[in-house]
């Protein structure tokens, strides 16, 4: 997938650096929580979550300047651009040594793509999409090599914090999932003017589950198809 090219980082972003875990475990039961990686050394959920935060689900209140629409993250530069919106409640920078050591699970200094498939949850029992695990490693693997580095990894991690706060943003009915609409509003904030029969395509390539919603991965990956090429 080296045609997607390498993305700047994305515009904006949570302050303070990382902005807190991204990430949440598998669902236990209930609400289903958008994805993310999925636990911290020694099992526990990255930022303690099983379910959606405190406030998730209202539009969250946007920083000065922000203009109150998240973008989509990797810096590809469509029209109307702005940062997504900071998470909710602060929270503790994220060691980075130690999330990369729980992920790399061969100690070859390096992620490959099935690690990072397993280290990352999409809110459902399914396996993270593995074309979108490619896509995303190409678009951080500046060697070339296939797997991801440490140096890589900051970048990586950074950017599906970003996509997991535009997710987050969009799934306005707290389903963990995103519908037609929503999907429609997000892509049109974006700068994209598509047709009704276009998302009704679009639907039907990444419902992965036959109810007519997308997950956070298939997400991921059908924004970043209309980015770089429309």
């Amino acid at each position: 997938m080296s045609g997607y090219g390498r993305p700047s980082a994305p515009p904006g972003g949570p302050p303070g650096g990382y902005g807190g875990a991204p990430g949440y475990q598998q669902p236990q039961g209930g609400y289903a929580a958008p994805g993310g990686f999925n636990a911290a050394p020694g099992g526990a959920a990255l930022g303690g979550y099983n379910a959606a935060p405190a406030g998730y689900g209202g539009q969250p209140s946007a920083p000065g300047g922000y203009g109150g629409q998240p973008s989509a993250p990797g810096g590809y530069g469509g029209p109307g651009y702005t940062a997504p919106p900071p998470p909710q409640q602060p929270m503790a920078q994220p060691n980075l040594n130690q999330i990369f050591a729980s992920v790399d699970k061969d100690r070859s200094g390096m992620i490959s793509v099935n690690e990072l498939q397993s280290a990352l949850s999409n809110g459902t029992w399914q396996p993270f999409n593995p074309e979108t695990i490619r896509l995303m490693i190409s678009m951080f693997d500046k060697d070339g090599n296939g797997t991801i580095n440490f140096q890589e990894f900051g970048a990586l991690w950074k950017y599906i914090n970003d996509w997991q706060n535009t997710f987050r943003y969009y799934d306005r009915d707290n389903s963990g999932s995103i519908d037609q609409n929503e999907l429609q509003t997000a892509i049109a904030s974006f700068g994209f003017r598509l047709s009704p029969k276009f998302f009704g395509v679009l639907m039907r390539k990444f419902d992965r589950t036959g109810d007519r919603t997308i997950t956070f991965d298939d997400f991921i990956q059908s924004c970043v198809l209309i980015q770089v090429n429309l």
